[in-house]
């Protein structure tokens, strides 16, 4: 029995999606719920698993085509699978189309017609698809590269972009063969009189390296992070204001209690907890630092749904932990470290990125000493976190290092004064410099 494979029903923010990857091909077999295709999102990727074990009997649209909810993507033939290939259909006809296929979703991934010998592209096609990112898998197919060779970086051992840029820019430049020229006999003193006329080598010009370029589409997600980047900053009246705060007691209060906390919790006690707090009770003394604008009003939430930042391979995505103030310092960790996996692994949710009244950003996990962060709109404000730095202060007159941060906060000055953005970024230096506080609620 004939199976039609739909787009499935896309969230009521997203109009359409893009189909990036085809992770089998015509005559392939799949069984239930294994995934067929990657939906990409202004958010997330979508799979789209097979209702039923069966073979691939069609595919209907190909890589790089904008879909929507209920369009036909693909048709199966519904049976026992007892092999990757089934026997009725992996005839020369269809491995003839399946070979075409990959062909063509192989040039419109990158944005360029294969080649006609791709073997890079055929093993990642074969082997490696449901373990490359679509970024990963584009800049291996273009290079025809074999990613069993490359050194993997990544989380259970999977392929980055990065390790992919690294491991070309490690290959030799291959020179062009030289062509093979008539034998000539020179006249009699030829030979020195051309040697005399050579410069010496030392003299002649290096050759030039290869001067590649590549022109790839941006993804659906970088795309719409560019489009609300510039939303928000001409929009906006943003200004950002800098303080810079001693983490000696929060590092002393972590250190003492580390192991027990995970011990008891099952997590590890990080200093997103800290912040998350420390946050939560400066917006409660400034509430305008957690409000909107909506047309001419301002919007005041009184609930506290926390954004933090966590960068991917496909962009920055900010997944939100809701009602903040209600939640333990062990479930915050919990929380956002389950939140970092599945953004990293592409599990994330539409409903997990969507809201939120303030958002934490930590340039500091990449070194970064101090940045100027700008606001996910609609909210008004965001807190930029840095890396964490020993430096000489003075302390009661007395030259002593202590582990410092530069915190940043960018505001939208159309409804929060700078009075106000100040006041709220030292009401977070105080409790994070005495978190007793914190605890006590004072």
């Amino acid at each position: 029995m004939s199976t039609e494979i739909r787009v499935p029903q896309l969230p009521e923010s997203i109009a359409d999606a893009t189909l990036v990857t085809w992770h089998k091909q015509p005559g392939d077999a799949i069984r239930r719920d294994e995934n067929l295709a990657d939906l990409e999102t202004d958010k997330v990727v979508l799979e789209v698993p097979a209702p039923a074990n069966g073979v691939v009997r069609e595919l209907r649209v190909k890589s790089g085509t904008v879909v929507k909810s209920g369009q036909v993507l693909a048709v199966i033939e519904e049976g026992a699978v007892d092999g990757k290939r089934a026997a009725a259909t992996a005839s020369a006809p269809a491995s003839a189309a399946s070979a075409a296929a990959a062909a063509v979703n192989a040039g419109a991934a990158g944005g360029v017609q294969a080649p006609k010998s791709a073997p890079g592209a055929a093993k990642v096609a074969a082997t490696d698809a449901g373990r490359l990112s679509p970024s990963v898998r584009r800049l291996v197919e273009e290079n025809q590269l074999d990613p069993g060779r490359i050194p993997a970086s990544g989380r259970d051992g999977r392929l980055t972009k990065s390790d992919v840029v690294d491991y070309l820019g490690r290959q030799p430049v291959e020179a062009p063969p030289a062509q093979s020229a008539p034998s000539v006999t020179p006249p009699p003193g030829a030979a020195a009189a051309a040697a005399l006329a050579r410069p010496p080598p030392e003299s002649r010009p290096p050759a030039l390296g290869a001067r590649a370029e590549q022109r790839v589409p941006m993804t659906r997600l970088r795309a719409r992070i560019a489009q609300r980047l510039i939303e928000a900053q001409s929009t906006q009246a943003l200004l950002t204001t800098f303080n810079e705060v001693d983490l000696t007691a929060t590092q002393e209060l972590r250190a003492r209690y580390r192991e027990r906390f995970e011990k008891e919790h099952g997590v590890k006690l990080g200093f997103m907890s800290f912040f998350v707090r420390a946050a939560i009770d400066a917006l409660k003394k400034f509430p305008v630092v957690n409000a909107s604008v909506d047309g001419n009003d301002i919007l005041y939430h009184e609930y506290y749904d926390i954004g933090v930042a966590v960068s991917t391979e496909r962009g920055l995505i900010v997944p939100v932990v809701r009602d903040a103030d209600s939640k333990s310092f062990a479930m915050l960790e919990k929380q956002v470290a389950d939140y970092a996996r599945r953004a990293r692994e592409g599990s994330i949710t539409i409903e997990d990125l969507t809201g939120g009244t303030f958002t934490i950003t930590n340039g500091g996990v990449f070194g970064s000493l101090m940045s100027t962060p700008i606001v996910n709109a609609p909210q008004s404000a965001i807190l930029g976190m840095h890396k964490i730095q020993d430096r000489p202060m003075v302390i009661n007159g007395q030259i002593v290092v202590r582990p410092m941060m530069y915190l940043a906060v960018t505001y939208d000055h159309r409804i929060i004064d700078g009075r106000e953005a100040v006041q709220f970024l030292v009401a977070i230096k105080e409790a994070l410099e005495d978190p007793g506080r914190m605890l006590l609620g004072i």
